[in-house]
């Protein structure tokens, strides 16, 4: 009879880890499907090319790390936040990394076209002044643009290569000049005027977003110092007197009322972003 017990007992765990070992894998899966396939998708439009796998254990690595050193230094809760924080951390690395490649791209554009406006004045076609561009200018602009020649030396049409360049980079001036071009050369317009016109308008919304940043910066510095405070107010304060600390999060009130500061404090620090953030 207690080895009929023992019997069930075992099967019973054993299914249950086999269980929760699937689920952990399917899991796994689909965070590498939906998340971090998509983060590589958007490094590879960087030039920046990893496989999903390289990142899932780049991903899971660090996350290991951050909850190990929060649990054996601090708390097992620490530790379970620095495990999410390290699971996230990939895509917003990402998204910085886009939004400064769009940025840094959105800088050269502006003399790029007054470039090319000069190109079809000396009677360049679309397709050559791209070429030129291409190899005079840095990256990110030219490394776009040298896809973009590739493509039409595939013999992608130009219009459906200008679409494919605005949609691979992602800025919205960029998708404008896409727009402009292709319905220019529909009509047989100026190119060369209208790259200028577009050109003046690039760099006069520039200097908003120069004087708009320059005065928001206090309030940007502002949220991420009220946002990080109260954790290294926290974390200070659990050194200097563990004594006070270990009581709170060693009970389930002390930690839900942590998780609740915790979500407080992302509320807050999103509210304040979206403030001081314009888009134009």
């Amino acid at each position: 009879m207690v080895g009929l017990i023992v019997l069930a007992v075992f099967g019973a765990v054993a299914l249950l880890t086999l269980t929760l070992f699937s689920v952990a894998a399917h899991g796994l899966r689909v965070y590498e499907q939906r998340y971090l396939a998509r983060g590589t998708s958007s490094l590879g439009e960087m030039f920046i090319f990893i496989e999903p796998r390289q990142l899932l254990l780049l991903t899971l690595s660090v996350a290991a790390v951050g909850a190990l050193l929060g649990w054996l230094l601090i708390h097992w809760f620490i530790g379970l936040v620095l495990l999410l924080a390290g699971l996230t951390a990939p895509r917003a690395a990402i998204k910085h990394l886009r939004h400064k490649r769009v940025r840094a791209f959105d800088r050269q554009l502006g003399d790029t076209l007054v470039r090319m406006a000069a190109a079809f004045r000396a009677g360049l076609t679309l397709a050559q002044a791209m070429d030129t561009i291409s190899q005079e200018t840095p990256p990110p602009l030219g490394e776009e643009f040298k896809l973009a020649v590739r493509e039409l030396t595939l013999g992608v049409a130009q219009d459906q290569a200008l679409v494919n360049l605005g949609e691979r980079v992602g800025s919205d001036s960029l998708r404008l000049v896409v727009t402009a071009t292709n319905i220019a050369r529909q009509l047989g317009a100026n190119l060369a005027e209208m790259y200028d016109i577009i050109s003046d308008a690039i760099r006069e919304r520039f200097q908003i977003e120069s004087k708009v940043d320059a005065l928001t910066a206090m309030g940007r510095m502002q949220s991420w110092i009220i946002g990080l405070m109260p954790g290294a107010v926290g974390v200070a304060f659990y050194f200097m007197r563990p004594d006070l600390m270990e009581p709170m999060l060693g009970s389930a009130f002390g930690v839900a009322l942590v998780v609740v500061v915790l979500v407080m404090e992302l509320v807050g620090l999103w509210l304040i972003r979206r403030m001081v953030e314009i888009e134009f």
